[in-house]
């Protein structure tokens, strides 16, 4: 059994934004040299999220309106935000949409559904952040 460890660094120019990171992940598969296995995409911060789904514009903005209706970035109405901070908002979406991804990896090629796609979702961003991304296999 191998391991390989690597990290993808963000700075994101916006505060919200979605990332795709699916080309990202699979050259770091590719470059590990692992045909069989499983891989652990785990953003290192705890406003941020690795999702899976479609890759559609459309439902980029779907989720942003979604995650706002669900917790308003309202800082007033958080209790988080009575130490000075004003990302209350962002560590709940984060909870919403899931710390990290796992996915197969078969005869090298991440192992996705049709449509499935990952992505990197900062939800207060502006700073550096990082995402490990571990793979486990043979």
């Amino acid at each position: 059994m191998k391991t390989h460890t690597e990290y993808l660094h963000f700075n994101t120019a916006e505060r919200i934004e979605f990332i795709h990171i699916t080309d990202d992940v699979q050259a770091i598969v590719n470059e590990s040299g692992i045909k069989e296995g499983l891989i652990l995409i785990n953003p290192m911060h705890i406003t941020a999220s690795v999702y899976i789904n479609d890759h559609e514009g459309g439902l980029i903005q779907d989720y942003q309106k979604w995650l706002k209706q669900l917790a308003p970035m309202d800082k007033d109405m958080w209790q988080h935000n009575l130490t000075g901070e004003d990302n209350a908002y962002a560590h709940l979406w984060r909870t919403i949409m899931g710390r990290e991804s796992t996915v197969a990896i078969t005869e090298g090629k991440l192992d996705l559904g049709t449509w499935e796609r990952l992505f990197y979702a900062e939800f207060d961003g502006q700073r550096d952040k990082r995402v490990l991304v571990k793979i486990i296999g043979e």
